[in-house]
């Protein structure tokens, strides 16, 4: 449902809000390393998300990403909305343009139901639910 992008941007996420409460500027070497993604991919990922006001960046010799207090309580469909759009949501599960109601493909009705759910979670999960699970050990963002 979600492309490999998004999946890549909402772990950069959740590892730079797991920096929060110790006030560190993650640098983007370490935020790609940590997650186990391409640093040039990530990098570009960050951009589009700084410029979504999801998370900051600041230049300079103690620069790098980080995430405000208002920013922590963001539920992760903004990540979701910056990186694939709005229309995510919507999409045929077999990747048919043109499934819709009158002309639904054979996993249209079963699919929906899943997409709804998916949606709800984006908007009741925040960012700092995730890095939370993340700081206390009860979750992981690479193999």
């Amino acid at each position: 449902m979600l492309s490999l992008s998004c999946k890549a941007a909402i772990k950069a996420v959740v590892y730079i809000g797991s920096k929060y409460e110790s006030d560190q500027k993650s640098g983007l070497r370490e935020v790609a390393e940590l997650i186990n993604e391409n640093e040039h991919t990530i990098g570009k990922l960050l951009q589009k998300l700084v410029k979504a006001k999801i998370i900051n960046s600041a230049k300079g010799p103690n620069g790098g990403f980080y995430i405000t207090k208002e920013q922590i309580s963001l539920p992760i469909i903004y990540i979701v909305e910056a990186i694939d759009g709005n229309d995510v949501f919507d999409r045929c599960a077999l990747g048919l343009s043109k499934c819709s109601e009158s002309k639904p493909c054979p996993l249209h009705d079963d699919f929906k139901s899943i997409r709804n759910d998916f949606k709800q979670m984006c908007l009741n999960k925040k960012i700092i639910d995730l890095y939370e699970q993340f700081n206390s050990g009860l979750s992981y963002l690479i193999n």
